[in-house]
């Protein structure tokens, strides 16, 4: 029996093969276009890490770090480097509030922590101004904290080498110089039970009162004449 095919099952024929052609053919036009990017790929030269290095060292920073670059620049090449901690004024506020102190001597402390000794002298003059900083209201205060231990002549020496000025140095010198006697007997009593009894004990007692700045003529009242308490 001979087959003959009509043209409507010719066309459903065609049908069936095209939707089969392309269910075939799909998968294998991805492979080919993945084979073909994975070749490209594989045939593209390696990135080189130094030019990737390079290339990151070309890329502008953000506004904030080059900000502070700047600075750190700028500061390296003044060669100051930053200050840190408390300004100059509220150091000497803090030195002036356990004691008073000297115009010279505070300038001294202050000077380790200055960039020049005119803005130790500033901070200095404003100081003196607003009554934080007296020299002679030192020199009353070292006068205080010293006689009942020391003769005129070691206050004075230490009054001198913190600069106070010379009028007032005579002053206080000639006012110790008439309580010499009265301090020296007290700092001799609490250090010795009797006149010394013999050359040598009159040497060390001498030299005792002679170490605390004690006047010779005051010395020799105190420990050479047996009638003097």
């Amino acid at each position: 029996m001979s087959w003959k095919s009509t043209p409507a099952s010719a066309n459903r024929l065609r049908a069936k093969l095209d939707d089969e052609f392309e269910t075939v053919a799909k998968p294998q036009g991805l492979r080919r276009s993945s084979d073909a990017r994975r070749e490209q790929e594989s045939a593209a030269p390696a990135a080189d890490p130094g030019e990737w290095q390079r290339s990151s060292e070309q890329r502008p920073a953000p506004r904030g770090h080059r900000a502070a670059r700047a600075e750190d620049q700028a500061g390296a090449e003044d060669g100051k480097p930053e200050r840190k901690g408390p300004s100059l004024k509220m150091r000497a506020v803090g030195y002036l509030s356990r004691r008073e102190h000297a115009r010279e001597e505070l300038a001294r402390k202050l000077l380790a922590y200055a960039e020049d000794a005119a803005e130790v002298e500033a901070v200095l003059d404003a100081l003196e101004k607003e009554g934080w900083l007296s020299t002679e209201r030192f020199a009353q205060s070292l006068v205080h904290r010293r006689a009942s231990r020391q003769g005129a002549a070691r206050i004075v020496q230490e009054l001198r080498q913190h600069g106070v000025d010379a009028n007032q140095v005579a002053e206080l010198r000639d006012q110790l110089r008439a309580t010499e006697y009265d301090r020296a007997l007290e700092v001799w009593k609490k250090r010795f039970d009797a006149k010394p009894a013999d050359r040598a004990a009159y040497a060390k007692q001498a030299r005792f009162l002679a170490s605390r700045g004690f006047a010779h003529d005051v010395i020799r009242r105190i420990v050479g004449d047996s009638d003097e308490d």
